[in-house]
C-alpha cells in the first residue's frame, strides 16, 4: 500500500513594513531592530520574520550600521 504524502496549509507572513507603508528603516530605532536579532544578536532570516526581500535588506543595512556606530552590540555579553 502506497503512503500518501499530506501536505500542510502554511499561513502566509505579510511583511510589517509593507503594512504600515515604511518607506525607510532607521538605524537609531533600536527597539525596532531589536526585534529582529537573535539571542546571540545575529539578524534573523526572512522566512522566520516574514519581512519581504527589500525591507529585510533594508532592517540588515540599519543593524549593521547600528552595530558600527555602537548602538547595538555584534556580540551579547552572554556569548563574550
Amino acid at each position: 500500500m502506497a503512503k500518501l504524502k499530506i501536505r500542510r496549509a502554511f499561513k502566509k507572513r505579510h511583511c510589517r513594513f509593507c503594512a504600515d507603508k515604511v518607506e525607510h528603516i532607521d538605524y537609531k530605532d533600536l527597539l525596532l531592530i531589536r526585534r529582529y536579532t537573535s539571542d546571540k544578536a545575529k539578524i534573523k532570516a526572512r522566512r522566520a520574520t516574514g519581512n519581504c526581500t527589500q525591507h529585510q535588506r533594508q532592517l540588515a543595512r540599519a543593524i549593521k550600521r547600528a552595530r558600527y556606530m555602537g548602538l547595538m552590540p555584534y556580540v551579547r555579553e552572554l556569548y563574550r
